[in-house]
């Protein structure tokens, strides 16, 4: 079982948090700065404790250099990923 999640990331923030809904993606704040991948990282890190996975289980699949990403997650499907991240 695997899903696709769009995100919109909003780096350089004062804590990591999920903030919400943009359009079809969860919105979500990362401390990382956007420079050499510390947000892509960052933004991998806090998925995989979200989520309660491993980060091995995370794959950044588009915009490595956009606020817009795109993440395939295994062994979750889209519904129960956006029921943990957004009931939390």
């Amino acid at each position: 079982m695997s899903a696709l999640l769009r995100l919109r990331v909003i780096p350089n923030a004062n804590r990591a948090e999920v903030v919400g809904v943009h359009g079809d993606a969860i919105k979500i704040k990362v401390q990382a700065p956007a420079m050499d991948g510390k947000a892509n990282a960052a933004v991998l890190a806090f998925m995989a404790e979200a989520l309660c996975i491993s980060a091995r289980q995370i794959t950044l699949k588009a915009g490595e250099k956009s606020r817009d990403k795109t993440l395939a997650i295994d062994g979750l499907d889209a519904e129960e990923i956006r029921r943990r991240l957004l009931e939390s």
